[in-house]
């Protein structure tokens, strides 16, 4: 499998992330991530398509005055290597990815934090190693096993994603943003894809969702919904108001956990399907507030 990866000249100039990275070899990849913070709490920070571990750049601050605070960039994404082959992208060597970053580190008593794709692997990698995690923040994603459907929405962010002769990151994640970025925001959602080859994961995620209960992703994900159903640790489910992908699988989410019901439903007001980017200090308060209550 041929890899590339974005040299870190590209990074120089991204607004209030100025994190040294660091990489663990996770077998086909070497995954990028920042680490910082200590204390007795720690928060595993995993963001989705198409962005970065710089999407939790403003609450990487309040976390971290609780704990320390892991924000991995997903193979294919931020500074960690990409296939460049659009077909080495499966379920199961991204699932395989994350998981041994969550053993390499040897991770232990964490609360995990995953929108978008970090929650349709980041769930699936704790239902498997519940002995490594205390507690769940799911926002914005879901647990999709082939059977409910998507929203028309998604269907026209799929087709965009693939089909786009001139892909623009930082357009596609500014338009799943409540709030207006500025240049050098776009620009730092640009920086990770300088080629064709770059984009070859971003292009290729929103395929892999499952549509069918016979697609590859279906039964691992069923599978995590399994699971869940004996889950004691406690989960906030905490959703964007303003997420048409989402929003409509928010109660479908909740129900997969017994303890969900036991926290405050909440939804972040001014906030789209990015929340971490329109209101992320307010995501990261209510985050600690989950911490402190239970």
């Amino acid at each position: 499998m041929d890899t590339v990866q974005a040299a870190e000249s590209r990074f120089a100039d991204v607004p209030n992330y100025d994190y040294d990275p660091e990489f663990v070899d996770t077998g086909d990849v070497e995954m990028a991530y920042v680490d910082t913070g200590a204390g007795e709490e720690t928060f595993l920070c995993l963001h989705g398509e198409p962005t970065w571990g710089f999407l939790y750049r403003k609450m990487i601050p309040t976390l971290e005055s609780r704990g320390r605070v892991v924000v991995p960039d997903l193979p294919g994404f931020g500074r960690s290597e990409k296939f460049a082959d659009r077909d080495d992208y499966t379920y199961d060597r991204l699932y395989d990815a994350l998981e041994t970053f969550l053993l390499e580190l040897d991770l232990r008593d964490v609360t995990l934090v995953c929108q978008d794709w970090g929650g349709l692997l980041g769930l699936p990698v704790a239902a498997n190693n519940p002995e490594r995690f205390a507690r769940l923040v799911p926002m914005n994603t879901g647990l999709p096993d082939g059977t409910g459907g998507m929203p028309e929405v998604w269907h026209e962010f799929l087709e965009t994603v693939e089909t786009a002769p001139d892909l623009d990151i930082g357009q596609l994640v500014a338009g799943g943003c409540a709030s207006d970025l500025d240049d050098a925001v776009l620009d730092a959602y640009r920086a990770p894809f300088p080629t064709e080859e770059h984009l070859a994961g971003a292009r290729t995620l929103p395929g892999l969702v499952p549509l069918d209960p016979d697609d590859e992703a279906a039964a691992p994900l069923a599978d995590a919904r399994e699971r869940f159903a004996d889950w004691e640790k406690p989960v906030f489910v905490l959703f964007a108001e303003s997420d048409p992908i989402t929003r409509p699988a928010r109660d479908d989410l909740a129900g997969v956990f017994p303890t969900a019901d036991d926290q405050p439903e909440t939804w972040i007001s001014g906030a789209a399907h990015f929340l971490q980017e329109d209101a992320g200090e307010t995501v990261a308060e209510e985050i600690v507030a989950f911490v402190d209550r239970t």
